[in-house]
């Protein structure tokens, strides 16, 4: 199991297409935003990078669907599953920390019904009172449960089940990986910053704004779109006349530089956590990266 990860403008598709190619893999990805049909330059797809390499978990579910960790993993698994059952290597590729550490640590999340009762009494509650109590039953390390009052509820809804039922416990006992081989792309400050500025722009000229405009008019409610944040929380802003343009650059430019930095931290709580991550260069040649990864997994 090979995992490519790293901060946004890293270039991680690139090494991780290259790598692909020089051992016969296909590549799995791990970026929360790219499962969305139709939401293409704002979460750079770059799908024509790929090439003849197969790539899954990209374009699996419509815009303004609001995925989770739990789909994630069980559609990795059935993805890894039918890879590995065809004799092919896998390469794990992406920036969303949360999915990559719940893949290399073995997270089990066996599957909550609904409990219509409890989601009735919760939903007259604020968002602050749903925190408090899910903080009963869990430590909560991210703002992934408690980012809208639907999907705190649901997190109580799991955390109470799995409270309820003891028993289940040896079900979500994690499995970690024992033969995965983690590979960061590393990238100083400030040439990360300078091209995600000019990889904005370079996004922005291709029709960026038209994309967001065409989600909206196929059906995809705004606050849909603001939810996923970033390029498509400022440029949904901007096109319901709510910021200037300038205003939408600047607030969006200074918000992907806060998320980069944001993915560091996560990686290096992951390093912190137990994660062993070795850091290759993000400017390396493929040539280079390749013989570098093979002997990793040596």
């Amino acid at each position: 199991m090979i995992i490519i990860t790293g901060p946004t403008a890293s270039g991680k598709t690139g090494k991780a297409v290259a790598l692909a190619r020089a051992i016969g893999a296909e590549i799995i990805s791990a970026d929360s935003r790219q499962l969305y049909r139709g939401m293409d330059l704002g979460t750079g797809k770059d799908l024509d990078d790929y090439g003849e390499v197969p790539y899954h978990m990209i374009d699996i579910c419509p815009a303004g669907y609001k995925y989770n960790l739990f789909e994630y993993l069980r559609d990795y698994q059935a993805c890894y599953d039918d890879i590995t059952g065809r004799g092919k290597p896998v390469i794990l590729c992406g920036g969303t920390g949360l999915y990559v550490e719940s893949v290399v640590k073995g997270i089990q999340l066996p599957p909550v019904p609904e409990n219509r009762e409890l989601r009735a009494r919760l939903a007259t509650m604020s968002l602050d009172e749903l925190t408090l109590i899910l903080k009963r039953y869990k430590t909560l390390r991210n703002n992934s449960d408690i980012d809208t009052p639907k999907r705190a509820i649901r997190a109580i809804e799991i955390a109470m089940y799995y409270h309820d039922n003891p028993h289940l416990k040896a079900a979500t006992e994690p499995h970690p990986l024992t033969n995965a081989v983690v590979i960061g792309i590393d990238i100083d400050r400030d040439t990360r910053r300078r091209r995600i500025t000019e990889r904005l722009q370079a996004r922005l000229d291709a029709g960026m704004v038209d994309e967001v405009r065409h989600l909206i008019e196929s059906g995809v409610e705004p606050q849909d779109l603001i939810y996923y944040g970033l390029e498509y929380k400022y440029i949904t802003l901007y096109v319901m006349g709510e910021l200037s343009h300038e205003e939408m650059f600047t607030q969006l430019e200074t918000a992907i530089h806060q998320f980069a930095k944001r993915q560091m931290t996560w990686f290096r709580g992951m390093e912190r956590r137990g994660t062993l991550i070795h850091w290759l260069p993000y400017n390396m040649p493929d040539d280079r990266f390749i013989t570098a990864a093979l002997n990793l997994i040596k």
